[in-house]
C-alpha cells in the first residue's frame, strides 16, 4: 500500500492556503505551538488534515466573515466540551474582531442547547481566556 496521495499538488495548495488562514485567525505563536506538538510521524497526518480540510477548505470559503465563523466554532466547541480547542478559538475570535459581549452571548446560546454543565465549563474557560486577553491588552479592560 502506498502512502502517496493522488493529486498531491491540490493537497499542497489547500495546505498552504489553510496555513495562511490558520495563522491569520489563530496567530503565529498558537500555530507554531500546535505544529510543534503535532510534529511526530504519527501526528503529522492529523495536522495536515486539519490544515487542509478545516482551514484550507472551510475557513477560506466565501459567505461568512471570519468573526462569524469564529463564533460558530466557539459555539460548537463549547457544546462538545472541547476545552483545549475552545481556548485557542476564543483567542482566534478576538483576533477576528469578536467582542467580549459577542463571545458571552454565543456561549449562552450554545449552553441552552448543550446543557448547563457544558455551558458552565465553557464559561469558566472563556472567563480565564478573557482575563488573559485583557492583561495582554487584546480586549478592553
Amino acid at each position: 500500500m502506498s502512502n502517496t496521495r493522488p493529486n498531491e499538488s491540490a493537497h499542497k495548495e489547500l495546505y498552504e492556503a489553510g496555513m495562511v488562514m490558520r495563522r491569520k485567525v489563530m496567530g503565529d505563536d498558537y500555530v507554531n505551538n500546535q505544529l510543534k506538538q503535532g510534529a511526530s510521524d504519527f501526528m503529522k497526518p492529523m495536522q495536515e488534515l486539519a490544515t487542509e480540510a478545516a482551514w484550507g477548505t472551510i475557513w477560506t470559503r466565501p459567505g461568512l466573515e471570519l468573526k462569524q465563523r469564529s463564533l460558530i466554532v466557539i459555539a460548537l466547541l463549547a457544546s462538545q466540551g472541547k476545552e483545549a480547542e475552545l481556548r485557542g478559538h476564543l483567542r482566534g475570535a478576538v483576533n477576528n474582531g469578536a467582542s467580549e459581549i459577542e463571545i458571552r452571548e454565543t456561549l449562552l446560546q450554545a449552553a441552552t442547547y448543550s446543557g448547563i454543565p457544558t455551558g458552565m465549563l465553557s464559561f469558566r474557560v472563556a472567563d480565564e481566556v478573557i482575563k488573559k486577553l485583557k492583561e495582554e491588552g487584546k480586549l478592553p479592560a
